[in-house]
């Protein structure tokens, strides 16, 4: 079933007041215009940053608890949710499954516009179909008003999930469907309608914060250090080892043999080598303690070196 409907107008939809000429100025006058109208939108994010830390905690409560995180997007915003999801594997060594990007017309729309998929709720309904009362289903639209968005998080409510929407309207209409409204009011694009600009900048920046803030609640981090990921080759393996001298001051020999005891697996040698305990009672502590090298060393008793 497809619905299309735009009688009532998005923010991300009215025309910019200050650039009726864009189309008549130099390319410098172009760039500047731009620029001032990006410098707008990290503002517009501070201001949600309430709603999108309870929909974080949430996150993580979920996750801890088997559930996963789906993403739901057609166009511009499908496409920063897939990259979303597919930079947290390389980043946080996440498995795979745990975010989930749904984008309308799958990977053919990732390169190519696909016609009407964003309108149609049935699929939408049907890309969720899947989801549990653990998971947590984020649907991202500029204008609010997405059916297949629509879909999504209709059939995630019913399916127990918790539900958000990123939106650049505050007023949209698929807040009903939403338990978290994330709503930066960027206003009219210098471009009309051109969501991939303002609108699609704060998307990028709300899932940025979003996953990363996960990341980081979950342990995947100690101190501002990716500690998560696991030595695939000689590049990686030179990067963790530079990561454990710098994090713990130990030489490049006790780096490279802490790492080696722990099978190339970076936390579990760092916390070693902080905590000066074996490699398999720093394995126990973490799984002790939610994976946490910061919380692991609390209970090792550590002190916690900056």
């Amino acid at each position: 079933m497809a619905i299309d409907d735009v009688s009532v107008s998005a923010p991300t939809e009215e025309r910019h007041p200050g650039t009726y000429a864009i189309d008549t100025a130099s390319t410098l006058e172009v760039l500047t215009l731009m620029n001032e109208a990006d410098r707008t939108v990290a503002d517009a994010v501070a201001v949600v940053l309430p709603e999108l830390a309870l929909l974080v905690d949430h996150a993580v409560e979920a996750i801890r608890a088997g559930g996963h995180i789906h993403y739901f997007g057609a166009g511009t915003s499908g496409r920063l949710a897939v990259l979303d999801a597919a930079e947290l594997l390389p980043t946080f060594n996440v498995p795979a499954g745990l975010f989930v990007a749904h984008h309308a017309g799958g990977n053919a729309a990732l390169v190519n516009a696909v016609e009407n998929v964003e309108d149609d709720i049935d699929l939408g309904c049907a890309e969720a179909a899947s989801l549990t009362g653990l998971d947590i289903a984020i649907g991202l639209t500029a204008s609010g008003r997405t059916p297949y968005i629509r879909g999504a998080l209709e059939a995630a409510r019913e399916r127990g999930a918790r539900t958000a929407l990123v939106t650049a309207n505050p007023q949209a209409e698929l807040a009903a469907y939403a338990d978290h409204l994330i709503a930066p009011a960027t206003g009219p694009e210098i471009l009309t309608g051109s969501t991939r600009l303002k609108a699609g900048t704060a998307q990028k920046l709300v899932l940025n914060a979003f996953s990363t803030a996960v990341m980081i609640r979950l342990g995947r981090t100690w101190s501002n250090l990716m500690v998560d990921v696991v030595a695939t080759n000689a590049k990686l393996r030179g990067r963790m080892v530079r990561i454990l001298r710098e994090a713990s001051g130990a030489s490049d020999g006790d780096a490279r043999a802490a790492l080696d005891a722990a099978d190339g697996q970076l936390k579990p040698s760092l916390l070693s080598l902080l905590a000066g305990v074996p490699v398999a009672e720093a394995v126990a502590s973490l799984a002790a303690h939610d994976d946490s090298v910061a919380v692991a060393l609390r209970a090792l008793g550590a002190p916690q070196p900056l």
